[in-house]
């Protein structure tokens, strides 16, 4: 029989399996095409092998297997090593999963792989409205990501570090102490408080642990910054998006005009006046020449000089 994509002749040829993940243990449902119900097996989370295993035995007689799970903290190792092994994988957006909001939802392993099994059958015989699938990454996509992500989270416990600092001296009536300022550290030891009296010895040590910890995080964040503009100027992705915005910016993959800048539409003049915005440019500054036909004539230099 052909492997058919649409109507009940898939579900004759192919045998489904839904992944429930979790740390300890995995949670699978296996829908056969000479079974009514899907079969529910409990492996060891992380068992690649039995987990092979259970697959193949289960579609040992048919053409076709095809396996799903949901995106979240197992990644997507698991997808890119099935596909390598020759099973084909999808990868579900959790977010996407319908939900039942009628009545209170029981949530089970066992209920959340039939109903991974559901949408994954839907999906291959094309209802594309069940659920999202999420394109899986190369591994050196996943870890071009990774800088970014750094960075993102750094930038929290900067913040972080920077307001628990501040409260803590707002607390004993300091104010006007920055730390996140880096040509000048702070010494506490000197501070005094509003009541007069020396910031408190316990205090002191918290306020100058939280400060050594705000530095480490500089530190670590300025060479993370350094690896993310690497990484991008690797990554032909992200250079083709460059490439996409500066087209954009001159009209439609033509080169913007010499008097002309690309510059946000939210930015304001250099001059101190309004901007000329036309698709995101901004009308190039005036020399020292247009100024002083300006001062002597505004009309001409309004009518002569708007572009050169």
């Amino acid at each position: 029989m052909t492997n058919a994509t649409h109507g009940n002749q898939t579900s004759q040829v192919t045998v489904y399996a839904a992944i429930e993940l979790s740390k300890k243990s995995w949670v699978i449902s296996i829908a056969r095409p000479d079974r009514d119900q899907p079969s529910i097996h409990r492996i060891t989370g992380g068992n690649f092998s039995e987990l092979v295993g259970r697959l193949r035995t289960a579609a040992k007689n048919f053409g076709r297997i095809l396996v799903c799970y949901e995106a979240g903290y197992d990644g997507f190792w698991l997808a890119r090593l099935l596909t390598k092994v020759g099973i084909e994988c999808r990868v579900l957006d959790p977010a996407s999963l319908q939900v039942n909001r009628r009545a209170r939802r029981v949530k089970t392993d066992r209920i959340d792989a039939l109903a991974l099994l559901r949408a994954l059958i839907a999906i291959d015989r094309g209802d594309r409205h069940v659920c999202a699938v999420v394109r899986v990454p190369t591994l050196e996509e996943e870890d071009a990501r990774r800088s970014h992500r750094e960075r993102q989270r750094l930038v929290r416990e900067r913040t972080a570090h920077i307001n628990r600092i501040k409260g803590l001296l707002f607390g004993q009536g300091i104010r006007g102490v920055e730390p996140k300022l880096r040509l000048s550290r702070i010494d506490f030891a000197v501070l005094t408080t509003s009541e007069g009296h020396p910031i408190p010895d316990r205090l002191r040590r918290e306020l100058e642990r939280e400060y050594v910890r705000l530095n480490l995080v500089e530190q670590q964040l300025r060479t993370v910054e350094k690896e993310r503009d690497t990484a991008d100027s690797q990554d032909p992705a992200v250079d083709r998006k460059r490439q996409m915005a500066v087209r954009s910016a001159g009209g439609l993959g033509k080169p913007a005009p010499r008097s002309w800048h690309a510059r946000s539409s939210c930015d304001p003049s250099p001059t101190g006046g309004s901007s000329v915005l036309i698709l995101g440019l901004r009308r190039a500054p005036m020399t020292a020449a247009r100024r002083a036909a300006a001062r002597a004539s505004p009309r001409q230099a309004t009518a002569g000089g708007a572009v050169s």
